[in-house]
């Protein structure tokens, strides 16, 4: 692959999965084929090398109001195996939205791996708001994997939500998802994946709800089209006086196989507890509906997956 065109493919990736057209107005740290390919701290937000193994810090200071940080992972062509370890330390009061994600491109027969570890550390009245957008693309034969984990730990009257979506293109991926949840706090997982052909996608989440009046909210929503296969594994502990809700909703095509497995445990006597889950086919009223506007089957299908993705 000639440099130009890894340049495009870059270019792509970057805007597939962060919206980033240029060079980020904010604190960013671009990572490419395991490297730092740009980074720019600011007042509020700092970005720093790790001396004892590939990845960052990312310090958002005490009383940052609504800032944003940029953290992709591009992997442009066949053969590379990246392993990043980022933590992120969100001060007191502090309100940021990170925008991550990976693309990776596979443009022979080697496949290609990002494996991104990060842990988030949020001090009392911490806000963030986490979003995550991965994908593959590329002509080459080769697998294009990744497998994202997450570990939270949140101390009094903090909030986080993440907004995870897998659409297109990965041929496999484990996610993981740990909370450890304090007093007053409140803990909204929520993710949207799509798979086709053969591929196949695990979610794990687990939540410890700790503190007094924490809650959390899991939610999976899900299209397993071909031969593809999903597994989403859930469970929440109810330490204390606590709310806890986790839900899947999958929409199952051709001979796609997807399989829930809830676990909720309830450790104090004021722990609410809720799962739920949904999984099947589309249903035909809904189909005959929209055909009747004119749609073919086809076009009827896509629309409802698009409503249902949103």
């Amino acid at each position: 692959m000639d440099q130009q065109t890894q340049e495009q493919i870059a270019k792509t990736l970057l805007k597939d999965v962060s919206d980033i057209d240029g060079v980020p107005q904010a604190a960013y740290n671009i990572r490419e084929n395991s490297t730092c390919a740009g980074r720019m701290s600011t007042e509020t937000i700092k970005i720093e090398s790790k001396t004892d193994k590939s990845g960052i810090d990312i310090i958002v200071a005490p009383g940052t109001v609504q800032d944003k940080v940029y953290i992709p992972a591009l992997v442009t062509c066949s053969g590379v195996h990246d392993l990043v370890y980022n933590d992120f330390y969100i001060g007191e009061n502090a309100d940021v939205t990170i925008i991550a994600g990976c693309g990776v491109n596979t443009d022979g027969c080697d496949g290609s791996e990002h494996n991104g570890i990060h842990r988030f550390f949020l001090k009392p009245g911490a806000k963030v708001l986490y979003i995550e957008k991965h994908i593959g693309m590329g002509d080459g034969s080769g697998k294009r994997v990744i497998n994202p984990e997450t570990y939270v730990e949140m101390e009094e009257g903090s909030t986080m939500e993440m907004d995870t979506t897998q659409i297109k293109g990965v041929d496999s991926t484990k996610r993981t998802c740990t909370g450890i949840v304090g007093p007053d706090c409140t803990l909204i997982v929520k993710e949207k994946i799509m798979t086709h052909g053969q591929q196949s996608a695990e979610t794990s989440f687990k939540v410890d709800l700790n503190g007094e009046n924490s809650s959390c909210t899991l939610s999976s929503r899900s299209v397993a089209r071909g031969h593809s296969h999903q597994r989403f594994l859930s469970e929440i502990n109810g330490n204390a006086k606590c709310a806890g809700h986790s839900e899947c909703d999958a929409i199952i095509m051709d001979h796609g196989v997807v399989s829930a497995i809830p676990r909720i445990t309830a450790n104090h006597l004021d722990a609410a507890l809720i799962h739920e889950a949904a999984i099947g086919k589309i249903a035909g009223d809904q189909i005959i509906k929209l055909r009747t506007f004119g749609l073919t089957e086809k076009e009827a299908e896509s629309k409802i997956i698009d409503g249902f993705m949103r």
